[in-house]
């Protein structure tokens, strides 16, 4: 716990202060790579090709951790650990700083930047079209970029985080068209799979932290009730969240179809979404540190 804590807080410090050493960090290029080899090899054409494929392509790296997380745990006072920790939870981090990219697009100089500082919140590198999908991209990334990360790691250390940020960059390739039909289905369903906790988790997160009644009926009008592995229904429950936010702030909703980069509608909804995110982080690492202070007390 006092491992994660202090690793979660000098990521984000590090992501802030020094964005140049994180794209270099989070530069993941050397997975595309991998993934080329595998897809060139002839003897693994017929694993590749199937559900196993997610198995070949993240299973050597994360063996590689684990045998590090194995070696580095103890040493030195547990500072090897740390710093092993803190170095796979940076690279799994992000890659991309998600409160400069939401404060691109709020304090963008025109509509035109605006829009474009948006489309990197899309997972198709297309802008949002509306509030609402707005919203929901910021509410996403923070699942993508942060809670996704914090949580595995919370659970299985620097493998858990390595293995879900390496799970979410294969279902991107998937999304690209980069991988077989097989292995594209596979990497999408293991990722709804570790994703769905994280999303269940951050929805009660905002419950808690917005307005409880409102976040809660929309989470389970969309299906956050049920077991269905779709995240989905983090969205609905963010966008529930934001409208009690302004509502309770006075601010009128937005008329239908109005464009979120002209006016100060949409660009009030993602600022309102980014204070969510970053009360709900707060509340995670409060939770972390009561952990560890009942661990010291104990």
């Amino acid at each position: 716990m006092a491992l994660t804590l202090i690793a979660t807080v000098l990521a984000l410090v590090l992501g802030h202060l020094a964005p140049g050493l994180a794209a270099r960090v989070r530069n993941h290029r050397w997975f595309g790579r991998w993934l080329a080899w595998l897809a060139s090899q002839r003897v693994l054409a017929d694993a590749w090709r199937s559900g196993w494929g997610v198995l070949l392509a993240v299973a050597p790296p994360l063996l590689l951790v684990g045998l590090l997380q194995t070696l580095f745990a103890g040493t030195a006072w547990g500072l090897g650990g740390l710093l092993f920790g803190l170095a796979a939870l940076f690279h799994a981090w992000g890659p991309r700083d998600l409160d400069r990219d939401v404060e691109a697009v709020v304090d963008g100089p025109d509509p035109l930047a605006r829009r474009h500082a948006a489309a990197r919140l899309s997972d198709n590198g297309i802008a949002p079209g509306d509030a609402d999908a707005l919203v929901t991209a910021v509410f996403r990334n923070a699942l993508r970029r942060w809670f996704g990360v914090l949580l595995w790691f919370l659970l299985l250390g620097p493998v858990g985080a390595v293995g879900y940020r390496l799970v979410v960059l294969l279902a991107a390739a998937a999304a690209g068209g980069r991988l077989p039909a097989g292995t594209a289905r596979g990497a999408r369903a293991v990722l709804r799979w570790l994703e769905w906790p994280v999303a269940q988790l951050l929805s009660f997160t905002l419950a808690l932290v917005g307005s409880f009644d409102r976040v809660i009926g929309a989470w389970r009008e969309a299906g956050g009730a049920g077991f269905r592995l779709d995240p989905g229904f983090l969205g609905a429950a963010g966008r529930a969240a934001v409208a009690s936010e302004l509502a309770w702030d006075g601010t009128p909703p937005s008329a239908p179809g109005a464009d979120p980069y002209e006016g100060e509608g949409g660009l009030l909804r993602a600022g309102k979404a980014m204070t969510l995110v970053w009360r709900c982080l707060l509340g995670w690492l409060v939770v972390l540190a009561l952990f560890v202070i009942a661990g010291f007390v104990s």
